[in-house]
């Protein structure tokens, strides 16, 4: 058996992009057929992104071919300090000569991470919330808070959702997803979930006509609306994978409204806006309301190291012990980076560079909005997307946007593809993202947006 080509070319400074030849280069190349021949149908990221990765540094990571790239998908947000931030990888070090894993038992590291979370909340919520450790995924984390709620509640077939909606490709976070193609190979996935639209504060792919709010509160309260109190209702402040669609302010206030006055836990799902990427700690918390769960997951370690949690009003502590478990829900590792980077998230203002940066962004995209195959921008804190449409019918561009990330990848600058027929370009750079970066990568991004629109519109 043919060994794979390890030697890296170090041709250039993990401090600007830089590529050169053809894409992918020959040690990708061989890497990608590898892959392709031991590992499953389901892998994604590279058969759109054909590079090999070898190493990385902040905003920045190089393939084995030595190209250079800005990283602005920063392993689908779970890098909020880029890529091997120093404090971090220091403090996983120091973890590393005491203890590694501790299942659920109490640990010192496991402490310092939940006083750390704690202090992120308002206090009055703080001294109400209780923290489950999840197995190490968002998509596990949602489980255990639809678990919980259903215990809590007494009410098993009904959670409600909105259209747009993701929360993870486990069998119940499928059935709570707004992803159809995810979900259609799949017969007979949980039952008794409703979607109601998901309304935003500006021009989105149409999720539902009218007010989801509304509509959710008058199939509620009618006693023939077919539709018994759920045990749950579950939201995103932002639909990354729908979209980046932002939710209305009076949408998310009325739908807190409606739980609470009929009793009914208000799940908000945090695993990508949580930990910083919208500006403030969780994306709720520009809403003005108080959840009685949150999700959590992607950036709690700050460094990639995985960990899931969710945090939850005390009044629903209902469940057996071993109600809910996970062999890795004790991630020593994940703890001590977690309580290093919100050390330096307080220390370096980074929710201020997130505002900032933001900023920055939405003016540097603003004038993409003249191209006609461009139907938005939107974004909020570091959570940005460009939704690519024809301008003849008003239909998902899907072409044009995978040509976007491709012209993209080729300068120098990593960017994702989601939303309705993965025609929404989207950028998620790490949190601490320097203005000099951020310009570099905009600049890239508007070139690879104005090119490939130009061609197909010309088609």
């Amino acid at each position: 058996m043919s060994k794979p080509a390890t030697t890296l070319l170090r041709t250039a400074p993990l401090t600007a992009p830089r590529v050169s030849g053809d894409l992918p280069g020959p040690r990708s190349a061989a890497l990608l057929a590898r892959q392709e021949r031991w590992e499953s149908s389901a892998r994604t990221y590279p058969r759109h992104l054909p590079i090999a990765l070898a190493e990385g540094a902040g905003s920045f990571v190089r393939d084995v071919d030595g190209n250079v790239f800005i990283d602005f998908h920063a392993g689908a947000g779970v890098l909020s300090l880029g890529h091997n931030h120093p404090e971090l990888v220091a403090a996983v070090r120091q973890q590393l000569d005491s203890l590694t894993h501790g299942l659920d038992f109490p640990t010192p590291a496991k402490d310092a991470f939940t006083q750390a979370q704690l202090s992120m909340l308002a206090p009055e919520l703080r001294r109400r919330t209780r923290l489950h450790f999840c197995g190490p995924t968002g998509a596990n984390a949602v489980e255990a808070a639809v678990k919980l709620c259903k215990i809590a509640t007494g009410r098993g077939s009904i959670i409600s959702s909105f259209r747009g909606a993701f929360h993870g490709s486990t069998h119940a976070t499928m059935a709570l997803s707004g992803l159809v193609s995810q979900k259609a190979p799949v017969r007979d996935g949980m039952p008794g979930v409703h979607f109601f639209p998901y309304t935003t504060g500006g021009p989105a792919p149409d999720s539902g006509s009218g007010n989801g709010a509304d509509q959710l509160e008058q199939a509620l309260r009618d006693s023939d609306g077919g539709i018994p109190l759920p045990a749950a209702v579950i939201m995103e402040m932002v639909q990354g994978e729908g979209g980046n669609l932002v939710a209305d302010t009076d949408f998310v206030r009325r739908v807190r409204e409606v739980t609470r006055a009929l009793g009914i836990p208000l799940i908000v799902d945090e695993v990508q806006t949580g930990c910083g990427r919208t500006g403030t700690w969780f994306a709720y918390q520009q809403y003005g309301i108080e959840p009685d769960v949150v999700v959590a997951s992607k950036a709690l370690s700050g460094i990639g190291l995985p960990v899931a949690l969710i945090l939850y009003d005390t009044a629903l502590d209902t469940w057996a012990p071993g109600a809910h478990i996970g062999t890795f829900r004790g991630n020593q590792l994940a703890f001590a980076a977690g309580v290093e980077a919100i050390r330096v998230i307080r220390r370096d203002n980074i929710l201020g560079n997130v505002r900032r940066r933001g900023a920055q962004i939405a003016d540097r995209l603003a004038g993409l909005t003249r191209n006609p195959w461009v139907r938005q921008v939107r974004g909020r804190g570091l959570m940005w997307e460009i939704d690519m449409a024809d301008p003849r019918d008003g239909r998902p561009a899907t072409e044009v946007a995978t040509a976007v990330q491709r012209r993209a990848l080729r300068h120098g600058l990593i960017v994702e593809r989601d939303g309705r027929e993965d025609a929404v370009v989207r950028i998620l750079p790490p949190l601490n993202v320097t203005g000099e970066v951020v310009d570099t990568a905009c600049s890239i991004l508007v070139d690879a947006v104005s090119r490939p629109a130009d061609r197909s519109a010309a088609s």
